[in-house]
């Protein structure tokens, strides 16, 4: 009966993601390219359209020198947009899914219901779900560059021993970081101006713990980390952002209600944004360690500092929107899918609780996407 119930479960799952899948291709088909797509369509300092790998390169390089540092994403978007619309449509659905597998490795808790989980949560938590993962630029700039940095993130954190077995050796290397994390680490750092440092300040957070314990730092996660540092430097240091901050206003408001106005920012952040994802968080948190008793363990920690630092380093932007919190999002719902795998191992009695809870949340963000699919076909007047 436990194997017949175990078949049904993942049979259900499984049409549940093919769902999903469907359902985001098909919202991705009605949102057009508009706005910034159009532009980053071009070599941006003319009008003549994107045709190769080398226009991309020299309009990146324009675009860093007098618009902004964020090239790594932006050299994406260009990337997907030209493959067309139907081409970045799927590619956007591929990246979806591999993100959401990102996050379960992130939590340790690589299960076909736990995919699910983590896809229903990224839509259904998300505080702007088509600016952050249905607009072409908006997707690269949050839903793509987010892959790599969890992978990043994953690297190290999975090298820190449990807390009940400090002694325990590290896990077997990955085949080839010492080569691949050099990338790795300059694109996670060169993503976005709060997750970039966020996420180097989580690398060496674990380095100084593997030290502490004494153990031996891998040559690969010293490169990494500098890569990262360089990487959020390059991002934040690059002479578009100069050239861009020149052209607004520094004049309009005074400096107590520019720090009202940013304060104002991130209480938003929290009260708004990311209040579905913290919810959901809490919830759990008081699940796990209120009530069974459970250390919430230090990768979580980790997730949550980072997460927190995210959040914070916003501060010194001008400008929070909504769409922005996607990183700082995906590290809540991988803490979230991490504490659920510890209380679903603890008391698998109270699986019900969580997939219901689950059930909930994907059937909001089925609802996003019904609703504008319905408005878009006219269904809804």
């Amino acid at each position: 009966m436990k194997e017949r119930s175990h078949n049904i479960m993942w049979g259900i799952t499984g049409i549940l993601i093919a769902v999903s899948a469907a359902v985001l291709y098909k919202t991705h088909r009605a949102v057009p390219f508009m706005m910034d797509d159009l532009w980053y369509s071009t070599m941006l300092s003319e009008d003549t359209p994107i045709t190769s790998l080398s226009d991309i390169v020299k309009s990146q390089i324009w675009h860093y020198q007098n618009w902004g540092g964020r090239s790594m994403t932006h050299g994406i978007l260009q990337l997907t947009l030209l493959v067309g619309e139907r081409g970045a449509d799927i590619m956007n659905v591929i990246v979806t899914l591999l993100l959401s597998a990102v996050i379960c490795a992130v939590a340790r808790f690589r299960k076909l219901p736990a995919f699910w989980a983590a896809l229903s949560m990224l839509l259904g938590l998300n505080a702007n779900w088509k600016m952050s993962m249905f607009w072409q630029a908006g997707a690269a700039n949050y839903l793509y560059i987010t892959v790599p940095v969890l992978v990043f993130a994953h690297c190290y954190l999975r090298e820190l021993p449990d807390e009940k077995n400090l002694a325990q050796a590290m896990p077997k290397r990955l085949r080839g970081i010492t080569l691949w994390i050099l990338p790795a680490g300059l694109l996670a750092g060169w993503s976005n101006e709060n997750i970039g440092p966020a996420i180097w300040f989580l690398s060496l957070a674990v380095m100084i713990l593997l030290k502490r314990e004494k153990k031996k730092l891998p040559l690969w996660m010293v490169l990494g980390n500098i890569c990262c540092l360089a990487g959020s430097v390059f991002m934040i240091a690059a002479p578009g952002n100069f050239v861009r901050s020149a052209q607004v206003e520094s004049g309009q408001y005074g400096a107590l209600w520019q720090c009202f106005l940013r304060m104002y920012a991130e209480s938003a952040a929290v009260t708004q944004h990311l209040f579905p994802a913290l919810l959901v968080l809490g919830f759990l948190l008081i699940l796990c360690k209120g009530v069974l008793g459970e250390k919430i363990g230090r990768k979580n920690g980790l997730l949550l500092l980072c997460a927190l630092l995210s959040w914070g380093a916003m501060v010194l932007s001008p400008h929070y929107p909504d769409r922005a919190t996607f990183g700082t999002m995906a590290l809540l719902i991988c803490a979230a899918v991490s504490l659920a795998e510890k209380i679903l191992v603890r008391r698998k009695d109270l699986a019900w609780m969580f997939w219901g809870m689950t059930g909930l949340i994907w059937l909001r963000g089925m609802f996003f996407c019904g609703e504008f699919l319905a408005i878009t076909w006219g269904w809804i007047r």
